[in-house]
This record gives structure tokens, C-alpha cells and sequence, in this order.
């Protein structure tokens, strides 16, 4: 089995939403490998003085253990086109460090630098290849229901009422305005923002 990650945002040397990150990790932990002791991820990550400031991406790579914990600081990917590929059957429904899948979506879309691939299943929009998606009818921003992955910030923002799930089919986006990217990296009013008309559905 692959190993798994967590992506944890660190600002000002603080550990964002560690709750969340907290509850994916021992859940996945529990589910996979029949792990049932919670493990509170903030005792273990010591964040180094260098990074101690700014924004900067913490990996932890676990399996039943903690395999290894990384920095780095955080350059944001440049998105300004989406392209609408099929899915078939991808499952990606923990966080593994196997991204095969996903990259072999990405090489058939052939993506330019500043695009990213739009991942529909069974006609429903789903997630981007590093994102989970909102889509902004007029009136709310609509999550898809059944993501590829459920992310923490996608947790965050339904519990505080943000956003709201829903079944969006691919045929139906030109009902909807604009589209956001968000991440653990990426916070709801700063993430990129499009027009769905940067959608490629060719």
C-alpha cells in the first residue's frame, strides 16, 4: 500500500488548521491499518526557526507511523485555464503519496504551465488534480458531493457554512458564474478564481 500525506499550511510559524489535519490522519490511520489511538500531529511537528515565518508547506508521510516530516517554503501554482478530462474509474479517496494516477490524467490533457485538469466521474465534476473546486451559481458556492478527495479546508468551510454540497454534472456548468481552487495552501478568498468560460470542455 502507498503511503499517505498530509499537507499542513504553516503561517507565521503557526500550524493552520491542525484539527482538521488531526482527524484525517487518525481516521485514514484507523480505516487502513486498524490504528485506533489518536495522535495529536502538533506534538510531534517541530517547526524550525527558518520557518518560522511566512508561509511555508509541512509534509508528514505516515503509514501506521510517521515515516518523515518536511518544509518548504510555499510558491502558489499559477492556474488560468481548466481542461474537463474523464476520470473513468480514478479512486483517490485517501491522501497517498501515489499521484499516478492523477499525473497520468494530467500527461494525457497536456496541460500548458498555467492550467490545471478539471476531473469529472460518472458526468459529475469532482476535484482538480491538486484542489478541491466550488462552483458560484449567483448565490452560493456549490462543492461537489462526492469529491476525489475530501479535503480539510472543504471541511473548514462546510462546518462554517462557506460553501454547501451538491451534485454538479459537467453538462450543467454553464449554469454556474465562476470557479475557485482551495487547498490546505490555499484559503477560500485568496485562492484562484475563475470564470467558468476558462473551462475547456473540448
Amino acid at each position: 500500500m502507498s503511503l499517505l500525506f498530509e499537507t499542513i499550511k504553516v503561517k507565521e510559524g503557526a500550524l493552520q488548521n491542525i484539527g482538521y489535519h488531526n482527524e484525517r490522519f487518525n481516521r485514514s490511520r484507523e480505516i487502513l491499518f486498524g490504528i485506533n489511538k489518536t495522535v495529536f500531529l502538533e506534538d510531534l511537528i517541530k517547526i524550525p526557526k527558518e520557518y518560522s515565518s511566512g508561509v511555508v508547506k509541512c509534509k508528514v508521510v505516515y503509514d501506521d507511523s510517521i515515516k518523515g516530516i518536511s518544509f518548504a517554503r510555499y510558491v502558489p501554482k499559477p492556474v488560468n485555464g481548466l481542461l474537463l478530462v474523464d476520470g473513468k474509474n480514478i479512486d483517490y479517496s485517501y491522501k497517498y503519496s501515489d499521484r499516478s494516477k492523477l499525473d497520468e490524467l494530467l500527461t494525457a490533457a497536456n496541460c500548458g504551465f498555467d492550467e490545471d485538469i478539471l476531473i469529472v466521474k460518472n458526468g459529475l465534476i469532482t476535484d482538480t488534480s491538486y484542489s478541491n473546486v466550488a462552483l458560484f451559481d449567483g448565490t452560493d458556492w456549490l462543492t461537489p458531493s462526492a469529491p476525489l478527495l475530501a479535503g480539510t479546508k472543504r471541511a473548514k468551510l462546510l462546518e462554517e457554512g462557506k460553501i454547501r454540497t451538491g451534485e454538479i454534472a459537467a453538462a450543467e456548468l454553464k449554469y454556474f458564474e465562476k470557479i475557485k481552487l482551495f487547498n490546505a495552501m490555499l484559503d477560500f478568498d485568496e485562492c484562484p478564481t475563475l470564470p467558468v468560460a476558462c473551462i475547456n470542455q473540448s
